[in-house]
């Protein structure tokens, strides 16, 4: 899994960026669009959890809709990085049958191609975050450099569903209805609009279980409030998430024998 990657590594950054550019070819704004797309989704979420639902963190007194807006678009971030590569997942073989039936070519890499392209965009995100989080709180944590620790262990379990779901993909095209229904009912299933220690404490346990809750956590500890992850909580979702990707790499590697017989 990681020679794969690691041989074929400059493709994997050719590709992401050719995929980043094509999507925004021929618009008016071209690539702009990238920062102008979570810039009015933060604003919208905004609006409609603290003004319409009046929706509070428990930050304090001093708590305001531009620290919610921050600490709403951390969660957003992460869920947005899941949500992106699963979605797209069960057509990456089947959207690409040439590079199946025509060519010699490492079909393993087009969940880090799409992967890198989520990558991207998160990060244009994250620089959004971190201006708006300098502008209302006025400086920015020395924690915030942590970041890369908790992400990826996030992008290698991402990467064993993306492996997974693409694989199974091509032989059950359902599958792509699903990913869609499963990525929205976990955007509200994560802590992303509301803390943990809001739900009762049966449900909490529960809460956990969800890959995307220890992440969005710990992202909010290192970024907003400047606190020290969980080490020992990263260390065993690390092993986790590394278990979790060799799974969906090796079921991958098992049945792309048979893509070229069902495309």
């Amino acid at each position: 899994m990681v020679r794969s990657f690691w041989r074929n590594r400059r493709l994997i950054l050719l590709m992401a960026r050719r995929e980043v550019v094509g999507r925004y070819r021929g618009s008016l704004l071209g690539i702009t669009w990238s920062l102008f797309n979570p810039l009015l989704m933060l604003l919208i979420y905004t609006f409609v959890f603290s003004m319409v639902f009046k929706a509070r963190w428990g930050m304090g007194e001093n708590e305001n809709q531009a620290g919610f807006a921050v600490v709403l678009f951390a969660g957003m971030i992460v869920h947005g990085l899941f949500a992106e590569c699963v979605n797209r997942a069960p057509q990456l073989i089947v959207g690409n049958s040439s590079y199946v039936k025509k060519v010699v070519f490492p079909l393993e890499t087009l969940p880090w191609v799409a992967m890198g392209s989520a990558l991207f965009h998160s990060t244009v995100s994250l620089l959004i975050l971190l201006a708006v989080q300098l502008v209302v709180s006025g400086w920015i944590p020395l924690t915030a450099l942590l970041l890369p620790l908790i992400a990826l262990p996030l992008i290698v379990t991402t990467m064993g569903f993306a492996w997974f779901l693409a694989a199974t993909g091509v032989f059950v095209r359902d599958i792509g209805h699903i990913t869609g229904f499963f990525t929205s009912v976990l955007l509200f299933a994560s802590p992303v609009f509301y803390p943990v220690s809001a739900l009762p404490e049966r449900f909490q346990t529960i809460m956990l279980l969800n890959p995307l809750t220890f992440i969005i956590e710990q992202t909010r500890l290192v970024l907003i409030w400047g606190k020290l992850p969980s080490w020992s909580g990263l260390g065993l979702y690390s092993l986790a998430s590394i278990a979790f990707a060799w799974g969906g790499f090796w079921w991958f590697q098992k049945t792309r024998r048979s893509f070229a017989d069902v495309l």
